[in-house]
């Protein structure tokens, strides 16, 4: 019976060589299947040295030919620069995890899963990503270590979740975890950016119809008013509007140098420590949005961190990733101190209670998940309950902006239609009386 010599790996990604019998090359990839693990190549032994088959041989001697080949061609291509390189998209990202928590979960190698993958993705970001991931694991790196790579691709509540899943033998359940908080992540934060499209769509164009307005309609009244009523006061109110458009007409390119400086200021002060925590604590305690802005926030946390203990993160750890990735300054704050008690062994629940943040009902489920031991799914119920009430909050908050937002644009094309029609009024009545 002839001899096969073959190249596999386990489904750690690890290669293997060996030599088996079996009556014809299909025979003997299967009976390689049947000892778990994975021919990459596989030919009649005594083909190459060391006992690599004849065909691994071929491959590696026609790889570099081919990758020269297509290198070749690729060379023509001009590479931008990783800064002007579009990033990945959450939903990319969620995909690719979904995909591959059910390539892993059907049996098929990691490093199987990972060329699958990156033959089949149309991001150009995502499938260079890949390919480095394939040479890394290849080379002997772990798959977290492989993710740790591309930190602004894979976040530390990635990379981390990852690595917690590879030492407890359960990447699959894993990958399937990220992907359903990705999911769920990626949802409440369109129905936020829903609940805000018609706002910014009637800011615009409250703004558009105002230029409009101040620069091409109260010119031609100015001069109308000038040459009917013989230089006689006009009201207040029309005052105010003529001088707006002339301000506008004589100094705008100075006004639209004063917005983007300004615009600018905010945004340097947002990045700073201080401007960021003063944004944050205005975002949670503003009228109207910052209600949807806390429970957002809490979901966001009480989800990140349920995710990380449920899939075996250690505590300390999980927190300093929660405190990293919340997004919010104050409630970052919040986890800061949260983590130094947890650390100093005192229960959770004091320091969320004594920062004012977190709502009575999340401190009282936290409590009781530390007292029964079942932390992470009374973690990912808070998640699910706020996560409802965030829709409920959006729902509201769009019912009340829709008509407010309608009456502030009636409001300031009303102002300068009255303005105009005041003098026009006064025009009327003098020429009535000299009738």
């Amino acid at each position: 019976m002839p001899k096969f010599a073959y190249i596999a790996v386990d489904s750690a990604g690890k290669e293997s060589r060996g030599t088996i019998e079996a009556p014809n090359q299909a025979q003997a990839v299967a009976k390689v299947r049947g000892q778990g693990l994975f021919p990459t190549a596989i030919g009649v032994a005594g083909g190459t040295e060391g006992g690599a088959p004849a065909a691994a041989a071929g491959a590696k001697k026609t790889a570099p030919a081919a990758a020269k080949k297509g290198g070749g061609k690729m060379s023509m291509e001009i590479k931008l620069p990783r800064f002007l390189r579009p990033r990945v998209k959450p939903k990319d990202l969620t995909v690719l995890t979904r995909q591959l928590a059910t390539l892993v979960d059907a049996g098929l190698p990691l490093l199987r899963g990972l060329h699958v993958l990156q033959r089949q993705t149309p991001n150009a970001v995502l499938k260079e990503a890949l390919a480095g991931m394939c040479d890394a694991v290849e080379s002997g790196s772990t798959f977290s270590e492989s993710l740790g790579n591309y930190p602004k691709i894979f976040n530390n509540l990635y990379v981390n979740m990852v690595r917690a899943g590879e030492a407890g033998g359960v990447l699959e359940v894993v990958l399937n975890r990220l992907a359903e908080f990705a999911e769920k992540a990626e949802k409440i934060k369109n129905k936020v950016k829903g609940a805000m499209v018609y706002p910014i769509v009637v800011f615009f164009a409250a703004i558009g119809i105002t230029s409009f307005l101040l620069v091409a309609v109260i010119p031609k009244f100015k001069d109308i008013f000038n040459d009917l009523l013989e230089g006689k006061p006009l009201p207040a109110i029309t005052m105010f509007v003529m001088g707006a458009s002339k301000l506008v007409m004589d100094n705008g390119l100075m006004v639209l140098a004063a917005v983007i400086a300004l615009v600018v200021l905010f945004k340097v002060f947002a990045k700073t420590k201080t401007g960021s925590y003063i944004l944050d604590v205005v975002k949670l305690n503003a009228p109207m949005f910052g209600t949807l802005v806390r429970r957002t926030a809490v979901s966001r946390m009480t989800r990140t961190l349920g995710t990380l203990l449920a899939s075996g993160v250690p505590v300390l750890q999980a927190l300093t990733i929660v405190r990293d990735t919340t997004g919010n300054a104050v409630i970052s704050r919040a986890m800061q101190a949260v983590h130094d008690s947890v650390k100093e062994g005192e229960s959770m629940t004091s320091p969320m209670a004594a920062c004012k943040v977190f709502p009575p009902m999340v401190i009282s489920m936290v409590e009781v998940g530390e007292e029964t031991g079942a932390l992470p799914d009374m973690l990912t119920r808070i998640a699910d309950t706020y996560d409802d009430e965030v829709d409920n909050a959006v729902e509201g908050l769009t019912s009340v902006i829709e008509p407010l937002m309608i009456i502030v644009l009636a409001v300031i094309v009303g102002t300068i239609v009255i303005a105009m029609f005041m003098p026009m009024i006064q025009i009327i009545g003098t020429l009535g009386s000299q009738a």
